[in-house]
């Protein structure tokens, strides 16, 4: 196996607590565990270890000059093209839908991770400039890629699809989650954490920001039809949209059924997805869907929405409904309550679906594609 000089554009992973900076971290950090052989940049655009810092054996890149550090985006966009072949880099992988701009030059090979195009799918859940400029980087990105890795199949049919790029040009590398939903928890600390968010006895768990795309209103529609002793409970950051789940839970008389928890602690999710009974992710789209990946390492049997790349998620095991259809989840809901053995088969089989999005999986697809575009 060829020794490859690796750079990572490192900013999400520096400065990102979730999401895009998950991904990032498990990235870089399972790479230069698997491959110590190889040398590795992360490229960061200001200094910060508040989420992340450097692994052993890694080399951070900041801005060194203080015009660069005074004007760090500029620099991401700009410099790191001659860095990059200053530094004599076999490959520069942006994380993050971004490469920085201008003409490729020299032997660098550029690796671009898109995670979903929603801004172009469903652009009236963003701001009109906001869906431009991204449009416009992606675009540029994706010329300059010799390779875009797509985190989903459903990611690699709308690159197809909506920006027309030659389907050969994209490969498919899912992603892991955080390794804190992996580990054991002791029947102490589920208690702890349930007193701690005075939980309820049986909750249904949907996990995301609360925004219209997410669909928490279908699972509080689903909510009015199922028992009273039955509660859902929903982490998330609050956005305008909450005000409309509010009037809804009040018309449909659920103000003591539905537990809104806007600053819960990350270290807590594991021991409240382990707590509720079934995961709920009636999301109208997404690029792929990491709280289910979350909720399966728990054993928490889900029920997600078809029309994206969910079912690549869950699996075969996992539950799929229409995500307009109030009727139908609550249908799947009454069934998977009443029906333990069934809980426990989706239990198992999550298990064993979700070991394809281990980390170490991952780095060695990864690798194998770094090598090829290497050669």
């Amino acid at each position: 196996m060829k020794t490859l000089r690796i750079g990572y554009d490192a900013k999400r992973a520096f400065h990102n607590g979730t999401g895009l900076g998950n991904y990032s971290r498990s990235l870089i950090e399972a790479i230069a565990s698997q491959y110590p052989f190889n040398s590795y940049y992360l490229f960061n655009p200001k200094s910060s270890d508040k989420y992340f810092q450097a692994p052993n054996g890694t080399i951070e890149i900041q801005p060194s000059t203080w015009l660069q550090k005074k004007f760090s985006s500029f620099w991401r966009s700009f410099s790191i093209d001659k860095i990059a072949q200053d530094l004599e880099l076999d490959l520069y992988h942006g994380m993050s839908h971004e490469l920085p701009f201008g003409t490729a030059k020299g032997n660098t090979k550029w690796v671009l991770t898109v995670h979903d195009l929603i801004f172009i799918r469903f652009p009236h859940y963003f701001k009109w400039i906001d869906t431009k400029i991204y449009a416009y980087k992606l675009k540029k990105a994706c010329q300059k890629a010799d390779c875009i890795i797509a985190i989903s199949e459903q990611t690699k049919s709308d690159l197809v699809e909506y920006l027309e790029l030659p389907a050969y040009k994209i490969q498919v590398v899912y992603q892991d989650c955080h390794p804190i939903f992996k580990e054991q928890i002791s029947t102490q600390r589920l208690r702890e954490v349930a007193l701690r968010y005075s939980l309820p006895s049986n909750f249904l768990l949907q996990v995301g920001t609360i925004e219209p795309r997410k669909n928490l209103q279908l699972s509080i529609k689903a909510l009015s039809r199922l028992p009273q002793d039955i509660h859902l409970v929903a982490i998330g950051r609050k956005t305008d949209y909450f005000q409309q789940i509010t009037h809804l839970i009040n018309d449909l008389g659920l103000n003591q059924r539905v537990h809104f928890y806007h600053d819960a602690h990350f270290n807590d999710f594991p021991a409240i997805y382990h707590l509720a009974k079934i995961f709920l992710y009636p999301s109208q789209f997404e690029g792929f869907g990491i709280p289910i990946i979350e909720a399966l390492h728990c054993g928490t049997p889900v029920i997600a929405a078809t029309g994206s790349c969910l079912e690549e998620a869950g699996g075969p095991s996992s539950v799929y409904i229409d995500p307009d259809n109030e009727m139908a989840l609550a249908s799947q809901i009454n069934r998977l309550l009443e029906d333990q053995k069934e809980r426990m088969e989706m239990k198992e089989s999550g298990y064993t679906y979700v070991k394809r999005f281990e980390s170490s999986v991952i780095a060695e697809q990864l690798m194998n594609i770094y090598q090829e575009i290497s050669k």
